[in-house]
C-alpha cells in the first residue's frame, strides 16, 4: 500500500494501518500488507498512477488529489457546501455514489472503497485576519480541489502542497494561509506555531472522504471471499475515523484554546455567502466541460437536497437546541 500521508500520521496515516490491520486480521493472515507512506517508495501525488499501473495493489489518500487524471474524481472526496459525513456515507453506499466512482475509476484499472471521514474540517491557518472577501485577494494558500478553485475565483492563488510541507512553507511566508484538516491533525504537524489565526468552519471540506484504491487485475484475481473482505475492512476503516476524528478533534481544540497566542475566529457570514456563490460557479463551469463530472453532479446534488431537508428536522434541528 502507499500512500499520501507521512508515516503513521495520526489519523490518516494511522488511517492506512487501520486498512492494513484489519485486512490481515480478517483474512486470518491470508491478505498481509506492507505500508509505503509518502515519499518511501512514491511521492504523495504519484499514488494514483503507482496503483493503476500495478506497481502497488493499494492506495490510500484522498480522490481531490486526482482531477488531474478526472475532473470527477474530486465528488468522491468533498464539495464545499456539500455533503456532510453522514450525508456522504450515506450517498455513497445507498445514493449510487459508491456505483459512479467505480465507473469513474473503472477508467484507470481502480476500484475505490471510502476507507475514512475526518467530519467537517477547520477553515484553516492564516498569518492575517479574515474580515472580508478583499482579504482573501491576493492570498496565496494550500487548499485543493473544487475549494482551490473557489479561491482563485475570489483572487487568490491556490497552491497544492502534501501535508509534510505545510509547517516549513507556512512558517518562512512561501503560503499565507493553509487549511490541512482539524485541531488533532493540525497540532501534530504543529501548524499553531506558525500562524495566529484559525478559522472555522471548513467550508470546504463539510465531509472529506478517504480512500482505499485497488489495483483492479489484483482484486479479481483474489477469490470471493477475500473481496468480501477488502470491501468489509475498508466500511469498518471508515467508522473507525470518523469515531477517531470525533474524539480526538474535541480534546485538541481545547488544548488551542488555551493558548492566548492563538485566536480561533469564525468566517464572517457575507465572506461564507459569497464563498458559496463562488463554489456553485466554480461546479457550473466544471459540469459544463465533463460530462462525467456532471453525471456525478446531478447524483450528488439531489441526494444533497434532500438530505438537507432532512437533516434541518433531525440532526441541525437537535444541535440548535444546545443554544436554548
Amino acid at each position: 500500500m502507499v500512500t499520501t500521508w507521512p508515516p503513521n500520521f495520526p489519523g490518516l496515516g494511522t488511517g492506512a494501518n487501520t486498512v492494513a490491520r484489519y485486512l490481515e486480521e480478517a483474512s486470518g493472515g491470508r491478505i498481509r500488507v506492507q505500508i509505503y507512506a509518502a515519499g518511501e517508495l512514491i511521492p504523495a501525488f504519484e499514488v494514483f498512477d503507482a496503483v493503476s499501473s500495478g506497481t502497488a495493489e493499494l492506495g490510500h489518500g484522498g480522490a481531490y488529489y486526482w482531477r488531474g487524471k478526472s475532473e470527477a474524481t474530486q465528488f468522491f472526496s468533498t464539495v464545499p457546501f456539500g455533503l456532510n459525513t453522514h450525508e456522504m456515507n450515506a450517498w455513497l453506499y445507498y445514493g449510487g455514489g459508491m456505483q459512479l466512482w467505480e465507473e469513474v475509476y473503472g477508467q484507470f484499472n481502480l476500484v475505490p472503497f471510502a476507507a475514512g471521514n475526518t467530519g467537517v474540517q477547520m477553515g484553516g491557518w492564516f498569518n492575517r485576519p479574515v474580515n472580508s472577501m478583499a482579504d482573501l485577494r491576493g492570498l496565496k494558500m494550500r487548499i485543493p480541489g473544487i475549494g482551490g478553485e473557489v479561491l482563485r475565483l475570489a483572487g487568490g492563488t491556490p497552491v497544492n502542497l502534501p501535508g509534510s510541507e505545510l509547517f516549513t512553507a507556512l512558517q518562512t511566508g512561501s503560503i499565507d494561509a493553509t487549511e490541512w484538516v482539524g485541531p488533532y491533525n493540525d497540532l501534530a504537524f504543529g501548524l499553531h506555531q506558525a500562524a495566529r489565526y484559525y478559522y472555522y468552519p471548513g467550508w470546504h471540506e463539510p465531509g472529506p472522504t478517504m480512500e482505499c484504491m485497488v489495483n483492479r487485475d489484483a482484486y479479481e484475481g483474489l477469490p470471493d471471499d477475500l473481496k468480501a473482505v477488502v470491501r468489509i475492512a475498508c466500511q469498518a476503516a471508515n467508522l473507525d475515523m470518523t469515531a477517531e476524528f470525533n474524539a480526538r478533534n474535541a480534546s485538541a481544540l481545547e488544548q488551542l484554546r488555551s493558548d492566548p497566542s492563538i485566536e480561533i475566529r469564525s468566517f464572517p457570514e457575507d465572506v461564507l455567502a459569497r464563498l458559496k456563490t463562488l463554489t456553485l460557479q466554480v461546479i457550473d463551469e466544471l459540469t459544463a466541460r465533463d460530462a462525467l463530472a456532471n453525471k456525478v453532479w446531478e447524483s450528488y446534488g439531489v441526494f444533497l437536497r434532500n438530505a438537507r431537508s432532512w437533516q434541518q428536522v433531525s440532526e441541525q434541528a437537535y444541535v440548535d437546541t444546545t443554544d436554548l
